[in-house]
């Protein structure tokens, strides 16, 4: 089974960038589609878009269209959300999310009866002045 693990969060300032990573441990990793979500403080988890088993086709809520960018290199095991033009609005905890059919992790935070197999612990993203 696969576990997940990002990393690469932290503070940046308005209008900079940061790219977050998210490891896959296990031989499997390039069976499943690879979804970024978010959380901020007192809000519910946001879908942000995912990436198919290939990566050769993306997804993404408007929220965050042309400023996101998510792509993966199954060979190191690993997807990748570049994130541009950061604003305060960005802060929260993004986790990737994992699991076999694109459409669970696209109507996971809308459809009661989705549930993504796996999740990460979350890295923190913090954008201020």
């Amino acid at each position: 089974q696969v576990q997940l693990v990002e990393s690469g969060g932290g503070s940046v300032h308005p209008g900079g960038s940061l790219r977050l990573s998210c490891v896959g441990s296990g031989r499997t990793f390039s069976n499943y589609a690879i979804g970024w979500f978010r959380q901020a403080p007192g809000k519910e988890r946001e879908f942000l878009g995912a990436i198919i088993r290939s990566g050769s086709s993306t997804y993404y809520e408007d929220s965050v269209k042309g400023r996101f960018t998510i792509s993966r290199d199954n060979a190191k095991n690993t997807v990748y959300l570049q994130m541009d033009s950061l604003k305060p609005e960005d802060t929260a905890v993004y986790y990737c999310s994992a699991d076999p059919k694109l459409h669970t992790l696209v109507v996971a935070t809308t459809d009661t009866n989705a549930h993504p197999e796996l999740w990460g612990q979350g890295t923190q993203v913090t954008v201020s002045v």
